[in-house]
């Protein structure tokens, strides 16, 4: 049985979860990152996408983050996520609203490295469409 660890998810919004886990599914930039008890201290940034958390209790909760940086510890990871919402809250028009502003910041973007990062975040924000409940 694996060992359970402190997980916290936050947003500036709220503090979303933070209670005692088995394991933390990350989407880290560099790819997806499972996190368990006594993992090597690292810092990460995530891009968007879903994370996953296993409770002591055995219970998957999903969550979608829009972006962020990840703290692990061998006793806990936080993820300070830059938004986050549980997956069953993300709604289609809300999701079509994050895409269409950042659509709008590439048309106004000067710079070829900011222009990258923004049809890189359009693309990672498009993926998710498959976890958007339908309205």
């Amino acid at each position: 049985m694996a060992d359970n660890f402190n997980f916290e998810l936050v947003s500036p919004e709220r503090l979303l979860l933070s209670e005692m886990v088995t394991e933390v599914v990350i989407p880290a930039t560099e790819g997806e990152m499972t996190v368990m008890a006594h993992h090597a201290p690292t810092m990460t940034t995530i891009k968007p996408g879903v994370v996953s958390v296993r409770s002591a209790g055995g219970q998957k909760k999903d969550y979608v983050v829009f972006g962020g940086f990840a703290d692990i510890l061998p006793t806990g990871c936080t993820l300070l996520a830059e938004s986050a919402i549980p997956v069953e809250d993300l709604s289609r028009d809300e999701l079509d609203r994050r895409i269409d502003a950042a659509k709008a910041e590439l048309d106004d973007a000067e710079h070829h490295e900011h222009k990258s990062k923004l049809e890189q975040f359009i693309m990672e924000l498009s993926h998710l469409s498959g976890v958007v409940r339908k309205d």
